[in-house]
């Protein structure tokens, strides 16, 4: 007798269930995800003691045929494609066949479903045998329960983390199917209690405020753009809120949350030297594209895809984060601290009546952060600024400047459990309001004193604003730099003495294979002794003192096998220079020569950070002051 046997259904979907089910997060995105390609409007989760006790998932969506239920326990049964050409174009969530199965030969399940037309169904499975098929009386829609969860896998049950984590990583993907889909109304329980609920208006921006609470969401620029292939809209966090790690960008394709690393680099290079170095914006972008350039067909979780066309969408993508950036005001307000300790409740959405939400308790609406603002207080000093205006005309005049840490954070949980906020919507403009004229976008500002040798405090109608004139000259001399070294042609320049490198055999042999890729960098290594190099030249654009290492830093690049540009180090070496020559701290400057670096500063292309991506302005409005002052109450 052969050795290779068929495995029976029941092992095989237990196999299959190690991919599709690894915790109880996998159970909740696979059956909301069905949920959504159900059209439902809206979608209740209950979870207990993180999903290992109980997941239970409600949702008034089409519901399932009674004759289609048993089949839908069959592994590769679905109603989302028929043939291998469908795959070209799948504009649904799920299309395998594998979750409903792999769920039920892990754990108990029932199903409850009904299409509106005559009875429903129930259906009990347990550990992937049918154990009830029955009539069922139930509304249109469908309601699933797990429990049991990997009673029959206890190796799988032994590595769950603690109920904490495993109710964070659920609130994590309900966060992304709530971002991906703003028009579904999403409500979390654990344990009885709201944690999470979205009204499903439709609005982006009401779901972020759910999310990550209502100052981070007045922080959010809207975005948008298209092309030919491609239509990409969605949020971006002024370069003020940050955070430690890429997990605050999501990016959607087609309402899908995917993972692609490129596209992030792509979003990062949009801000680049707006952020500070190790620190990542909070981005919610949704792409619109034809289904035949992406290919979710590559892991069961179908997190990672393959894109057509990358390249052309990640330009996309970068030159539209850059310019619209370059329509809003970056300059930092500085807000008055609150005294008393403020309560932190749930924002609360109103559902529309149906049975879903027959029990659910009295909420309320949502505030709307987008419009429901007080006008802007007109400023007392208008006046004072046109008085200052004429003062500052005429001292110094004739004279000019010779040539010319991280900010405050909204301090938001950043944990992803009971994040939600109530908050009166605070004084001020919301971030996405566009900036128009260059005057508005980089105010007129005028020097009234400094502090330190180091900060200059200057002031116009409306308020106080403190400048770091060491980054305000860095950049402007990374600009003029940055145009310099990119105007410079492929030059040499001999060294008066020339460099020696020793490397390894190993380093030897990868420098020769690479000799071609460097001498188009402009470095050229001749062998000078067996595990040594000399270098007589280097490019005019290098800075001076700084030879030896950036081509010890090319070098070691192309060594690893990177993709290296020369627009890459020219970038870096102008940041360099520009840091050398900007004026350091301890400098004190005159009241003309501080007007002109101002003045300066406003023609920069992107006033508002030095190179590293630290703040150059810290502003205090006039309303703020006046609040500390307690002028107004």
């Amino acid at each position: 007798m052969g050795k290779i046997v068929k495995l029976d259904e029941f092992l095989s979907n237990k196999i299959a269930a190690g991919e599709v089910v690894e915790r109880p997060a996998s159970i909740v995105k696979e059956l909301v995800e069905n949920s959504i390609d159900a059209c439902s409007t809206q979608i209740h989760i209950e979870v207990e003691e993180g999903g290992l006790q109980k997941i239970r998932i409600v949702d008034n969506g089409d519901g399932i045929e009674g004759d289609d239920c048993l089949l839908a326990f069959h592994r590769h049964a679905t109603s989302k494609i028929r043939t291998d050409k469908d795959l070209f174009r799948i504009k649904t969530l799920g299309f395998r066949g594998e979750a409903l199965p792999s769920i039920a030969s892990v754990s108990h399940l029932q199903l409850k479903t009904c299409t509106g037309m005559g009875v429903g169904t129930n259906v009990v499975v347990e550990g992937g045998k049918i154990v009830e098929n029955s009539p069922s009386s139930s509304r249109k829609g469908t309601e699933i329960t797990v429990t049991n969860l990997f009673y029959n896998t206890p190796a799988r049950l032994k590595y769950l983390k603690t109920i904490h984590t495993e109710l964070g990583n659920i609130t994590d993907i309900v966060y992304r199917l709530a971002l991906a889909n703003p028009a579904i109304s999403f409500r979390l329980d654990h344990n009885g209690k709201k944690v999470f609920l979205s009204n499903g208006n439709g609005d982006l921006k009401q779901v972020i405020a759910a999310i990550y609470g209502i100052n981070i969401a007045k922080q959010m620029v809207y975005l948008e753009a298209s092309s030919l292939d491609f239509k990409i809209s969605g949020y971006v966090c002024k370069p003020e809120v940050t955070r430690a790690t890429r997990q605050y960008m999501s990016t959607f394709i087609n309402h899908r949350f995917i993972k692609n690393f490129p596209l992030t680099k792509a979003i990062q290079d949009g801000y680049h030297t707006l952020l500070p170095i190790g620190r990542y914006p909070i981005v919610v972008l949704q792409i619109e594209m034809d289904p035949l350039l992406i290919d979710v067909n590559v892991h069961p979780s179908k997190l990672e895809v393959r894109l057509s066309k990358e390249d052309e969408l990640n330009k996309l993508v970068t030159e539209t984060v850059k310019s619209t950036f370059k329509q809003v005001q970056l300059i930092p307000e500085v807000k008055k601290p609150s005294i008393e300790k403020q309560k932190s409740e749930q924002i609360s959405f109103s559902l529309q009546h149906s049975p879903i939400s027959d029990d659910n308790d009295h909420v309320s609406s949502i505030p709307n952060v987008l419009t429901d603002q007080k006008p802007k207080q007109q400023s007392r000093v208008r006046a004072e600024a046109s008085v200052l205006r004429e003062t500052f005309n005429r001292e110094d005049e004739g004279t000019t400047f010779s040539q010319t840490q991280n900010p405050q954070v909204n301090n938001a949980d950043d944990e992803f459990i009971d994040v939600v906020e109530d908050i009166n919507v605070a004084h001020g403009e919301t971030a996405e309001t566009n900036i128009d004229s260059f005057e508005s976008r980089v105010p007129v500002l005028y020097p009234i004193g400094q502090m330190h040798g180091t900060y200059i405090l200057a002031q116009n109608e409306n308020g106080l604003y403190i400048i770091d004139q060491h980054a305000a000259q860095e950049r402007i001399k990374y600009e003029y730099f940055r145009e310099k070294v990119a105007e410079d042609k492929k030059e040499l320049q001999d060294l008066i003495v020339p460099i020696t490198f020793e490397f390894t055999s190993a380093e030897v042999e990868r420098i020769k294979r690479s000799d071609d890729a460097l001498k188009k960098l402009g470095i050229f290594m001749e062998p000078f002794g067996q595990q040594s190099f000399i270098v007589r030249s280097h490019p005019t654009w290098f800075p001076s003192g700084m030879e030896e290492d950036l081509i010890k830093e090319i070098v070691e690049e192309v060594m690893n096998g990177n993709k290296v540009t020369l627009g890459k180090f020219r970038e870096e070496a102008a940041i360099l220079m520009s840091c050398k020559a900007a004026i350091k701290a301890n400098r004190y400057l005159r009241n003309d020569e501080m007007f002109s670096l101002l003045e300066t500063l406003r023609k920069c292309e992107d006033p508002f950070t030095c190179p590293h991506g630290r703040p150059i302005f810290i502003h205090f409005t006039t309303y703020e002051m006046e609040k500390m002052f307690k002028r107004i109450m």
